[in-house]
Protein backbone atom coordinates (compact mmCIF):
# COMPACT_ATOMS: atom_id res chain seq x y z
CA UNK A 1 0.00 0.00 0.00
CA UNK A 2 3.11 2.36 -0.37
CA UNK A 3 3.35 5.08 1.93
CA UNK A 4 -0.04 6.48 1.82
CA UNK A 5 -2.42 5.21 4.69
CA UNK A 6 -6.28 3.80 4.40
CA UNK A 7 -9.03 2.55 6.51
CA UNK A 8 -7.96 -0.69 9.00
CA UNK A 9 -11.17 -2.53 7.40
CA UNK A 10 -11.41 -5.85 9.04
CA UNK A 11 -9.46 -4.63 12.24
CA UNK A 12 -10.83 -7.30 14.51
CA UNK A 13 -9.55 -9.94 12.65
CA UNK A 14 -6.16 -9.42 13.28
CA UNK A 15 -6.18 -7.81 16.12
CA UNK A 16 -7.09 -10.45 18.94
CA UNK A 17 -7.50 -7.59 21.91
CA UNK A 18 -10.49 -6.45 20.03
CA UNK A 19 -12.28 -9.86 20.75
CA UNK A 20 -11.22 -10.42 24.52
CA UNK A 21 -14.75 -10.42 26.02
CA UNK A 22 -13.66 -10.24 29.83
CA UNK A 23 -11.08 -7.57 28.78
CA UNK A 24 -13.48 -5.60 26.91
CA UNK A 25 -15.99 -5.44 29.36
CA UNK A 26 -13.64 -4.54 32.05
CA UNK A 27 -12.63 -1.41 30.32
CA UNK A 28 -16.46 -0.80 29.68
CA UNK A 29 -17.28 -0.46 33.12
CA UNK A 30 -14.10 2.01 33.97
CA UNK A 31 -15.89 4.06 30.62
CA UNK A 32 -19.12 4.18 32.37
CA UNK A 33 -17.59 4.88 35.72
CA UNK A 34 -15.92 7.48 34.70
CA UNK A 35 -18.84 9.06 32.31
CA UNK A 36 -21.20 8.86 35.69
CA UNK A 37 -19.03 10.87 37.97
CA UNK A 38 -18.86 13.01 35.44
CA UNK A 39 -22.39 13.48 33.71
CA UNK A 40 -24.13 11.31 36.11
CA UNK A 41 -26.39 8.18 35.83
CA UNK A 42 -26.82 7.42 31.66
CA UNK A 43 -30.30 6.71 32.34
CA UNK A 44 -32.74 7.49 29.44
CA UNK A 45 -29.93 8.91 27.22
CA UNK A 46 -28.85 8.54 23.70
CA UNK A 47 -25.10 6.97 23.69
CA UNK A 48 -22.73 6.25 20.65
CA UNK A 49 -19.54 4.13 21.03
CA UNK A 50 -17.85 5.27 17.68
CA UNK A 51 -14.86 2.27 16.95
CA UNK A 52 -17.44 -0.33 18.59
CA UNK A 53 -15.99 -3.65 16.96
CA UNK A 54 -17.26 -6.61 18.16
CA UNK A 55 -20.01 -4.55 20.31
CA UNK A 56 -18.92 -5.35 23.67
CA UNK A 57 -18.60 -2.01 25.10
CA UNK A 58 -21.42 -0.64 23.44
CA UNK A 59 -23.60 -3.97 25.49
CA UNK A 60 -22.15 -2.24 28.30
CA UNK A 61 -23.58 0.85 27.96
CA UNK A 62 -26.74 -0.27 27.58
CA UNK A 63 -26.73 -2.48 30.20
CA UNK A 64 -26.00 1.12 32.37
CA UNK A 65 -29.79 2.53 31.27
CA UNK A 66 -28.84 4.06 28.08
CA UNK A 67 -32.19 4.63 26.26
CA UNK A 68 -31.01 4.11 22.74
CA UNK A 69 -27.36 3.00 21.89
CA UNK A 70 -25.39 2.99 18.97
CA UNK A 71 -22.72 1.18 18.06
CA UNK A 72 -20.46 2.68 14.73
CA UNK A 73 -17.48 1.11 12.71
CA UNK A 74 -15.98 -0.27 9.29
CA UNK A 75 -15.05 -3.17 10.73
CA UNK A 76 -17.54 -5.38 8.99
CA UNK A 77 -16.55 -9.13 10.51
CA UNK A 78 -16.56 -7.30 14.22
CA UNK A 79 -20.38 -5.51 13.42
CA UNK A 80 -21.86 -8.76 12.30
CA UNK A 81 -20.59 -10.03 15.36
CA UNK A 82 -22.37 -7.20 17.63
CA UNK A 83 -25.12 -7.71 16.07
CA UNK A 84 -26.13 -11.26 16.07
CA UNK A 85 -25.49 -11.08 19.87
CA UNK A 86 -26.49 -7.68 20.80
CA UNK A 87 -28.45 -6.50 18.02
CA UNK A 88 -31.84 -6.63 20.14
CA UNK A 89 -30.48 -3.40 22.41
CA UNK A 90 -27.71 -1.58 20.54
CA UNK A 91 -27.88 -0.11 16.54
CA UNK A 92 -24.97 -1.19 15.06
CA UNK A 93 -23.96 0.85 12.48
CA UNK A 94 -21.61 0.94 9.48
CA UNK A 95 -19.96 3.99 8.98
CA UNK A 96 -16.71 6.36 8.42
CA UNK A 97 -16.21 8.45 11.60
CA UNK A 98 -15.52 11.07 9.97
CA UNK A 99 -18.83 11.53 8.13
CA UNK A 100 -21.14 10.13 10.90
CA UNK A 101 -24.98 9.05 10.17
CA UNK A 102 -26.47 11.10 12.66
CA UNK A 103 -28.02 14.96 13.07
CA UNK A 104 -26.27 17.87 14.60
CA UNK A 105 -27.32 17.12 18.46
CA UNK A 106 -28.53 14.10 18.25
CA UNK A 107 -25.98 12.51 20.30
CA UNK A 108 -25.96 12.72 24.74
CA UNK A 109 -22.91 10.48 25.14
CA UNK A 110 -19.68 9.38 22.90
CA UNK A 111 -17.37 7.10 23.58
CA UNK A 112 -14.13 7.04 21.33
CA UNK A 113 -11.57 4.60 23.00
CA UNK A 114 -8.03 3.74 21.62
CA UNK A 115 -9.17 4.58 18.13
CA UNK A 116 -8.13 7.95 17.23
CA UNK A 117 -4.47 6.00 16.45
CA UNK A 118 -5.94 3.94 13.81
CA UNK A 119 -7.94 6.11 11.55
CA UNK A 120 -6.88 7.95 8.84
CA UNK A 121 -8.09 11.24 9.79
CA UNK A 122 -8.22 11.52 13.38
CA UNK A 123 -8.96 15.53 13.43
CA UNK A 124 -12.18 14.76 10.92
CA UNK A 125 -13.21 12.23 13.14
CA UNK A 126 -13.15 14.74 16.15
CA UNK A 127 -15.33 17.35 14.07
CA UNK A 128 -17.90 14.92 13.45
CA UNK A 129 -18.31 14.43 16.75
CA UNK A 130 -18.07 17.61 17.89
CA UNK A 131 -21.19 18.26 15.06
CA UNK A 132 -23.20 15.37 16.54
CA UNK A 133 -23.00 15.52 20.28
CA UNK A 134 -25.60 17.86 22.21
CA UNK A 135 -24.89 20.94 24.02
CA UNK A 136 -24.81 19.10 27.22
CA UNK A 137 -22.97 15.86 25.62
CA UNK A 138 -20.20 14.25 27.33
CA UNK A 139 -17.43 12.93 25.53
CA UNK A 140 -15.64 9.71 26.94
CA UNK A 141 -11.47 9.71 25.11
CA UNK A 142 -9.26 7.22 26.22
CA UNK A 143 -5.90 8.52 24.55
CA UNK A 144 -2.42 6.79 23.69
CA UNK A 145 0.29 9.00 24.32
CA UNK A 146 3.24 8.74 21.59
CA UNK A 147 5.82 9.37 24.16
CA UNK A 148 4.63 6.48 26.50
CA UNK A 149 7.85 4.07 26.83
CA UNK A 150 6.02 0.35 25.53
CA UNK A 151 3.95 0.60 22.18
CA UNK A 152 0.32 -0.85 23.49
CA UNK A 153 -0.23 -3.02 20.44
CA UNK A 154 3.20 -4.60 19.43
CA UNK A 155 4.74 -4.01 23.40
CA UNK A 156 7.84 -2.98 22.02
CA UNK A 157 9.66 -0.18 23.78
CA UNK A 158 9.96 3.25 21.85
CA UNK A 159 7.89 1.90 18.61
CA UNK A 160 5.72 5.17 18.47
CA UNK A 161 8.75 7.45 18.75
CA UNK A 162 10.29 6.53 15.41
CA UNK A 163 9.52 7.64 12.09
CA UNK A 164 7.39 5.60 9.97
CA UNK A 165 9.88 4.24 7.79
CA UNK A 166 11.87 2.94 10.90
CA UNK A 167 8.79 1.94 12.54
CA UNK A 168 7.84 -0.38 10.07
CA UNK A 169 11.43 -1.90 10.04
CA UNK A 170 11.24 -2.35 14.03
CA UNK A 171 7.76 -4.43 13.59
CA UNK A 172 9.32 -6.46 10.74
CA UNK A 173 12.20 -7.40 12.59
CA UNK A 174 10.49 -8.24 15.70
CA UNK A 175 8.32 -10.86 13.94
CA UNK A 176 4.89 -9.03 14.92
CA UNK A 177 3.70 -7.59 11.67
CA UNK A 178 4.13 -6.13 8.66
CA UNK A 179 3.72 -2.98 8.55
CA UNK A 180 3.29 0.05 11.53
CA UNK A 181 0.13 1.09 10.99
CA UNK A 182 -0.70 3.62 14.12
CA UNK A 183 -0.17 6.96 14.56
CA UNK A 184 0.05 8.43 18.06
CA UNK A 185 0.44 12.09 19.11
CA UNK A 186 1.76 14.03 22.34
CA UNK A 187 0.23 15.37 24.73
CA UNK A 188 0.13 18.43 22.73
CA UNK A 189 -0.96 17.13 20.02
CA UNK A 190 -3.47 15.71 21.51
CA UNK A 191 -4.67 18.68 23.61
CA UNK A 192 -4.67 21.00 19.80
CA UNK A 193 -6.93 17.75 18.25
CA UNK A 194 -9.06 19.13 21.10
CA UNK A 195 -9.09 22.32 21.11
CA UNK A 196 -13.03 22.87 19.90
CA UNK A 197 -13.76 20.96 23.76
CA UNK A 198 -13.67 21.60 27.17
CA UNK A 199 -11.60 19.27 28.53
CA UNK A 200 -10.95 17.22 31.89
CA UNK A 201 -8.28 14.58 32.60
CA UNK A 202 -9.39 11.72 34.41
CA UNK A 203 -6.23 9.93 34.22
CA UNK A 204 -4.41 10.40 37.98
CA UNK A 205 -8.19 10.09 39.47
CA UNK A 206 -8.59 6.68 37.92
CA UNK A 207 -5.16 5.63 38.76
CA UNK A 208 -5.17 6.60 42.54
CA UNK A 209 -8.66 5.13 43.21
CA UNK A 210 -8.90 2.41 40.76
CA UNK A 211 -11.48 0.48 43.10
CA UNK A 212 -13.83 4.09 42.51
CA UNK A 213 -13.35 3.80 38.63
CA UNK A 214 -13.47 -0.02 38.27
CA UNK A 215 -9.90 0.05 37.16
CA UNK A 216 -8.38 -2.30 39.66
CA UNK A 217 -7.03 -3.86 36.23
CA UNK A 218 -4.61 -1.31 35.50
CA UNK A 219 -2.37 -2.28 38.58
CA UNK A 220 -3.10 -6.02 39.90
CA UNK A 221 -1.44 -7.20 43.27
CA UNK A 222 1.02 -5.85 44.44
CA UNK A 223 2.12 -3.26 42.03
CA UNK A 224 -1.18 -1.93 42.34
CA UNK A 225 -0.86 -1.05 45.98
CA UNK A 226 2.32 0.73 45.42
CA UNK A 227 1.37 2.55 42.85
CA UNK A 228 -1.83 3.49 44.12
CA UNK A 229 0.66 4.18 47.41
CA UNK A 230 2.45 6.22 45.37
CA UNK A 231 0.48 8.44 43.17
CA UNK A 232 -1.56 9.30 46.49
CA UNK A 233 1.44 10.65 47.75
CA UNK A 234 3.00 12.09 45.42
CA UNK A 235 2.55 16.20 45.32
CA UNK A 236 0.48 17.25 42.48
CA UNK A 237 3.08 19.26 40.93
CA UNK A 238 5.82 16.81 40.38
CA UNK A 239 2.34 14.18 38.71
CA UNK A 240 2.31 17.59 36.33
CA UNK A 241 5.17 17.16 35.22
CA UNK A 242 5.33 13.22 34.52
CA UNK A 243 1.84 13.98 32.15
CA UNK A 244 4.04 14.25 29.11
CA UNK A 245 4.93 10.45 29.46
CA UNK A 246 1.80 8.64 30.87
CA UNK A 247 1.02 6.52 28.02
CA UNK A 248 -2.57 6.32 28.16
CA UNK A 249 -4.69 9.71 29.04
CA UNK A 250 -8.68 9.41 30.12
CA UNK A 251 -10.35 12.52 29.32
CA UNK A 252 -13.97 13.70 29.30
CA UNK A 253 -14.96 16.61 27.09
CA UNK A 254 -17.99 18.73 26.87
CA UNK A 255 -18.43 20.99 23.90
CA UNK A 256 -19.92 23.91 26.59
CA UNK A 257 -18.19 24.57 30.14
CA UNK A 258 -18.57 22.40 32.77
CA UNK A 259 -17.45 20.70 35.63
CA UNK A 260 -17.38 16.97 37.15
CA UNK A 261 -20.89 16.36 39.28
CA UNK A 262 -19.50 13.44 41.58
CA UNK A 263 -18.30 13.31 44.66
CA UNK A 264 -14.36 15.25 45.97
CA UNK A 265 -12.02 12.50 44.86
CA UNK A 266 -8.50 12.07 46.97
CA UNK A 267 -7.01 13.13 43.39
CA UNK A 268 -10.01 15.20 41.45
CA UNK A 269 -9.85 15.36 38.15
CA UNK A 270 -8.72 18.51 36.27
CA UNK A 271 -9.06 20.93 33.72
CA UNK A 272 -6.56 20.61 30.35
CA UNK A 273 -5.29 23.55 29.16
CA UNK A 274 -6.63 24.10 25.47
CA UNK A 275 -4.24 25.57 22.53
Amino acid sequence: MGKERVAQLEYSEFQSAMLDEDKRRRKAAKIIAVLEHFHGPLTGLTVGDVGCSAGFIADELAGAGAARTLGIDIDVPGLRRAADRFGERVAFVCGDGTALPFPDGSIDVLVFNHIYEHVVDPDGVVAEMHRVLSDRGVLYLGLGNRLGVMEPHYKLPFLSYLPPALADRYVRASGRADHYYERFRTRRGLRRMLRAFHVWDYTFPVLATPARFAGSELFPGALGRVARAVLGRTPRAVLRLLLPLVPTYLWVATKTPRAPAGAALPRPPERVRPL
